[in-house]
C-alpha cells in the first residue's frame, strides 16, 4: 500500500530471519457479512459489507496513488487513527503524508497476489498479501517482493486505512544473518517502559496479554501461547502468512538459547468495543536454531474480546 512510509525500514527488513519459520497453511478469518457494530455512526448509512474484492480495490487505489506520486489522495484515505512505522519509530497520519509528499519515487510497476481478508468483527478488516514492485525511492532500489498487512476500519459510511506493515520476502530455508522474531505478545514482568509515562488502562490490559505470549515464546510453551490466541489467529512476517497452528509451530518448536526481551512505547487504540490495536517496540536477545533474533522490532497486534478477556487475533512485526 503506502510504500513511501516504509522506505527507511526497507533497508533493514532484508535481514529478517527465517531460522525459526516454516510455511504454514494460510487461513482466512471472520465473517464479512456480520452486522455493523455500535461504533457505526448513528444516522449515517453503513458502508458496504467488507469483502476481499472491495478491500483489495481500496488497496490498489492507494498503490496507484503512490505510483502516480499523489500524496494528497491519502488525506481522505487514511483514518485519523492511522499509525505506521518509519525511521525507527511510530508515525501518525500527518507525519506519514508529509514524508510521502517529500519523498521522490519512480514506480515502474507493481502487482498484488495471495490476498486474504481477515475480519476482526464487522468494522475492522486486515488484508494480507504479497506484493511485487519495481521502484526506486530517493535513488535507492526498494525490495522487489514484500509481505504486507494492511488494516482498514469503518469510518461512517467508508472504510479507511488504519495501519500498514511490510517485510521483505525471505526464503524460510535460506541462511540468514539474523532471525525474524518468532514472538506473539508483549512486555514480560521484567519489561519496563524506559521511563515513559504510565500507560492508560486499555494499554495496560492488552499489554498484559502480550506479556503472556512473549513469556510463552521465551519458555517454548505452545499451550500457554494457544491460551491467549483467538481460534482464527493470524501472523504475517517475512516468510509469509501463518494461521494459528502454523504460528504455534513457528514460535515453539525451534531450539532457542538466551531469549530475553524488553518493551517500550506501548500505545493502544480502541477500534470497537471488542477490538483494540496496540503498537510497541521490542528489544530482543537470543538465538533460535543457531541464528540470532533481530535486535529490535516494532509490533502491531490486534486484540479481540473473548468474554471479559482480551486475546491476540492478528499480529505482525517489522525489524527496526
Amino acid at each position: 500500500m503506502i510504500k513511501i512510509r516504509n522506505i527507511v525500514l526497507m533497508a533493514t527488513v532484508a535481514f529478517v530471519s527465517t531460522a525459526c519459520t516454516q510455511p504454514a497453511t494460510n487461513s482466512t478469518t471472520g465473517n464479512a457479512n456480520s452486522a455493523a457494530t455500535a461504533n457505526t455512526n448513528a444516522g449515517k448509512p453503513a458502508p458496504a459489507p467488507a469483502s476481499k474484492e472491495a478491500i483489495v480495490a481500496l488497496e490498489k487505489q492507494a498503490w496507484d496513488a503512490w505510483k502516480n506520486n499523489d500524496p494528497k489522495f491519502f488525506d481522505g484515505f487514511l483514518s485519523d487513527r492511522w499509525v505506521s512505522f518509519a525511521g525507527g519509530g511510530r508515525e501518525d497520519k500527518a507525519a506519514n503524508i508529509k514524508r510521502m509528499t517529500e519523498s521522490k519515487c519512480e514506480v515502474k510497476s507493481y502487482s498484488l497476489s495471495d490476498e486474504q481478508l481477515h475480519m476482526l468483527g464487522a468494522d475492522v478488516a486486515v488484508l494480507s498479501f504479497k506484493a511485487a514492485q519495481d521502484a526506486t525511492c530517493g535513488g535507492t532500489k526498494i525490495p522487489a517482493s514484500v509481505w504486507v498487512s494492511s488494516a482498514y476500519v469503518r469510518d461512517g459510511d467508508k472504510w479507511k486505512a488504519l495501519t500498514y506493515v511490510e517485510n521483505s520476502v525471505v526464503d524460510p530455508n535460506a541462511p540468514s544473518a539474523n532471525a525474524e522474531k518468532p514472538v506473539k505478545a508483549a512486555p514480560a514482568a521484567s519489561a519496563k517502559d524506559d521511563g515513559a509515562a504510565k500507560p492508560d488502562a486499555l494499554t495496560e490490559a492488552v499489554m498484559a496479554v502480550e506479556t503472556k505470549a512473549w513469556d510463552a515464546w521465551k519458555s517454548r510453551d505452545a499451550k500457554a501461547m494457544e491460551a491467549i490466541m483467538t481460534p482464527d489467529f493470524t501472523y504475517v512476517g517475512a516468510s509469509g502468512v501463518y494461521d494459528r497452528a502454523g504460528s504455534l509451530k513457528t514460535w515453539s518448536e525451534p531450539k532457542c538459547e538466551g531469549l530475553a526481551y524488553t518493551f517500550s512505547e506501548p500505545k493502544a487504540v480502541s477500534l470497537t468495543a471488542d477490538v483494540t490495536l496496540v503498537t510497541y517496540k521490542a528489544d530482543v536477545k537470543g538465538s533460535c536454531d543457531g541464528k540470532p533474533q533481530p535486535p529490535a522490532v516494532w509490533v502491531a497486534s490486534f486484540n479481540k474480546k473473548d468474554g471479559d478477556a482480551w486475546k491476540n487475533a492478528f499480529y505482525t512485526d517489522v525489524p527496526r
